[in-house]
């Protein structure tokens, strides 16, 4: 049965593929359409989406990678987390390798800093339960997709009364980046497959400012080859109708109106702030901060952090890489001093970045 259904998918994306053959003969011009999931990324790449299409329509991956866009400040301060030997500081694994100014938390650990790696931010609440004489320090990265797990672990420890437990927050919100990224002419970008992830919680309507001001279609779209080339179809018949507007492509898990619960979790514990993305800068009302009311889990009020100003490596083009206007093949030092096993940047270390994608499956 699942040889059948691989038979089938692959049947589809072929249909797909033609017809986007066909679509892109009426364009007038080239257009540049970009993903900004980091698992969107993973698919093109390990599913060989661009050699699929024609020479004009083309696909630029953007900074949908959370780890990727955590500014190596943020590294910086988790490290330090680690210099009190009786912190247990917490994470998901991704961050584990990233390399900040210094160190990483990686070496750091190799070092005897005791860090843990967890699946679910409630594992690190239960940490901070088991160990009360020891601070637990949740490294909290992540856009929209896995903030309210991390806010509903701050009302979790409210609620049991725990005073050792505490979130170094850096989470990033979607919407703003690709607001920054249209409006950027070296791009030229025509449209957006949008994440899926992300819009789960959010939904689609929060793209409808985007499209309705910039005048550049949206879809939301899944993670399969077959919801890809969907995608991208939708984009093209937009093109060539010169409309700009928002659809849904992975209905099956997206609405319009997104999450509310998760949303009101979200609103609770945190509000909106300026934050640093890697590449990009800072941007405006594009983090989010915890609340006041919940400041005492909050690490960066806790913990008197002594980090020196952030050195980035020279050499590393990640920046460039997220903004879209490099691809990992221009990178100097791209599969031969940066590799998965000898990381320089963000984007070779996270399973979502798009230099580890490239580095597995686009070579």
């Amino acid at each position: 049965m699942k040889f059948q259904d691989e038979f089938r998918d692959r049947g589809l994306v072929q249909n797909m593929a033609a017809n986007i053959r066909a679509m892109a003969e009426r364009l007038t011009h080239p257009v540049n359409f970009m993903e900004v999931c980091g698992t969107h990324t993973m698919s093109i790449y390990q599913y060989g989406i661009r050699t699929l299409l024609p020479e004009n329509v083309r696909l630029v991956s953007g900074p949908g990678c959370p780890v990727c866009v955590t500014p190596i400040g943020y590294i910086d301060k988790a490290v330090a987390c680690t210099s009190d030997r009786s912190n247990i500081v917490v994470t998901f694994g991704d961050m584990l390798r990233v390399p900040g100014s210094r160190s990483s938390l990686m070496e750091e650990r190799a070092g005897g800093a005791d860090i843990r790696i967890v699946y679910s931010p409630l594992d690190a609440v239960s940490l901070a339960r088991n160990n009360p004489e020891r601070r637990v320090i949740f490294l909290g990265v992540g856009f929209e997709t896995t903030a309210p797990a991390i806010a509903a672990g701050i009302l979790e420890s409210a609620r049991q009364g725990l005073k050792n437990y505490c979130v170094l927050a850096a989470h990033k919100t979607m919407p703003v980046p690709m607001e920054i990224l249209t409006a950027d002419p070296e791009l030229n970008l025509k449209g957006y497959l949008c994440p899926a992830h992300v819009s789960t919680i959010i939904g689609a309507a929060a793209y409808r400012p985007l499209a309705e001001k910039h005048h550049i279609p949206c879809v939301v779209t899944g993670f399969e080859p077959a919801d890809v080339m969907q995608g991208i179809e939708m984009l093209l018949a937009q093109t060539l109708r010169n409309e700009s507007r928002v659809e849904i492509q992975y209905s099956r898990a997206v609405s319009w109106e997104g999450n509310p619960k998760a949303q009101a979790i979200l609103a609770q514990v945190f509000k909106p702030c300026d934050a640093v993305w890697r590449g990009l800068g800072m941007l405006p009302g594009s983090g989010l901060v915890i609340r006041d009311e919940y400041a005492e889990f909050d690490a960066e009020r806790v913990l008197a952090l002594d980090v020196p100003e952030a050195a980035e490596n020279p050499a590393c083009r990640c920046g460039d890489v997220l903004k879209g206007k490099l691809t990992p093949f221009n990178c100097p030092l791209f599969s031969g001093v940066c590799t998965p096993e000898s990381p320089v940047g963000a984007c070779m270390v996270s399973s979502e970045g798009t230099c580890a994608a490239a580095y597995k499956y686009g070579r």
